[in-house]
């Protein structure tokens, strides 16, 4: 029997750029300022679509960014919030119909994770919520947030599911800890072998659940 499910948040239940590309555009303008031709033109653009998807934490380091590029990052995208209402994609009211408690664990910059939140209205219907938030000190990552929630509410394994679209991420963390884990494939999300099962939306997660 199924009693919890752990969603991740971005390319799960929203997709990250849905407030608009100027959201990010301070930060973009920031990390080239300070680029000095450090990363290559075609590269840089390479990460800017990226990080729509991935931690910036990770970008940095996949692109090696500089650390006047990591500094120049840091200091603007900790600062940047949604300030508007969001939607998230069309089948959220799914996650009320769900028969089990519900856990959001996402990674990044914690002002902005929390804001996104908060503009989709969804906090009430999650028992709880964990930001892994990548600029303080000594993040924990996902894995340790989903032990935790095993731990600290009795679960086990067998009695979760994770639900996400990244399979370096979520869904490695998931099969780590020997749950059983969904691919959510939401536009421009790469379909993987990794996870167990792999659904487009979240009414097909419903049969999984039962």
């Amino acid at each position: 029997m199924i009693k919890a499910i752990i969603f991740d948040l971005d390319s799960c239940l929203a997709a990250a750029n849905e407030v608009g590309d100027g959201l990010f555009a301070p930060a973009f303008q920031a990390i080239r300022t300070a680029n000095n031709g450090h990363v290559p033109e075609d590269q840089l653009r390479s990460a800017f679509a990226d990080m729509w998807r991935f931690p910036f934490d990770f970008i940095a380091n996949k692109y090696k960014f500089s650390a006047e590029m990591r500094a120049a990052g840091f200091a603007v995208l900790r600062q940047i919030e949604v300030r508007q209402p969001m939607h998230g994609y069309g089948d959220l009211g799914v996650l009320a119909e769900l028969p089990c408690k519900l856990f959001l664990v996402t990674s990044g910059f914690r002002r902005l994770q929390q804001s996104k939140v908060d503009a989709l209205n969804i906090s009430h219907l999650f028992t709880e919520i964990h930001i892994d938030a990548i600029e303080e000190p000594n993040p924990k990552g996902k894995q340790p947030m989903m032990e935790a929630i095993l731990r600290t509410h009795g679960f086990a394994p067998s009695e979760v599911l994770i639900v996400g679209d990244n399979p370096d991420s979520e869904i490695a963390a998931g099969n780590r800890l020997g749950i059983t884990t969904i691919q959510t494939l939401r536009p421009g999300v790469h379909s993987s072998r990794a996870a167990t099962y792999q659904i487009r939306n979240l009414e097909e997660l419903k049969k999984i659940v039962k």
